[in-house]
């Protein structure tokens, strides 16, 4: 499903501790690190993706977890040409992605990295909240650097800061207003194998 510009609608997970650092997942059989993240099915809320990406690539359910914060809009990011598939190429630009950020009230051991048929993680750690974006596949970068810094906002009082480090040169987090704060009624390395989430 794509949108008249050519992204996919999509979904980004931040998962927290208690000590505000991050559920920080290796990508199967790669050496890539990354956010929980998956497309929006037809008729889906934002929301909704987010709760069935959260089990099907961590194994966790909604009352495992609460939901602090959603970015305000669509952050976008474009996907290079040899990442996409020949007869999509034209039509597929990348995704738009809606990021939460939600607090793990349940236990480590409530997480699963085989909760589905297709794992997307083999291996997974807490990290500061603050991640390394030079291990992060680098047309991804802009995006999580926006959505990290929009969230920050909302992460509890508690979280001690840290720089984070972005191809080697460290930086200091920009404040975005345009963070949104959760509802009421609250929730491959460059050069790699393309992810398997980035076709269209």
């Amino acid at each position: 499903m794509l949108d008249r510009e050519g992204f996919r609608p999509n979904v980004g997970i931040v998962l927290l501790n208690s000590r505000n650092q991050v559920f920080w997942g290796k990508r199967l059989r790669t050496h890539s690190w990354q956010f929980p993240q998956g497309g929006i099915k037809h008729g889906e809320s934002p929301e909704q993706a987010m709760y069935r990406e959260l089990h099907e690539e961590v194994g966790l359910r909604p009352e495992h977890v609460r939901i602090l914060a959603r970015t305000r809009d669509w952050l976008r990011y474009e996907v290079p040409d040899q990442y996409i598939r020949r007869d999509a190429r034209g039509h597929y630009r990348g995704q738009k992605q809606i990021w939460y950020l939600l607090m793990l009230v349940g236990r480590d051991s409530d997480l699963d990295l085989r909760a589905s048929d297709h794992p997307e993680f083999d291996a997974w750690r807490w990290n500061d909240y603050w991640v390394p974006l030079d291990v992060v596949i680098e047309f991804k970068r802009e995006v999580y650097e926006l959505a990290l810094t929009e969230l920050s906002r909302f992460l509890p009082r508690a979280a001690h800061h840290t720089r984070y480090l972005r191809a080697g040169i460290r930086g200091r987090p920009r404040d975005n207003p345009a963070a949104a704060p959760a509802e009421s009624s609250l929730p491959p390395t460059p050069g790699g194998a393309p992810p398997a989430d980035e076709a269209p």
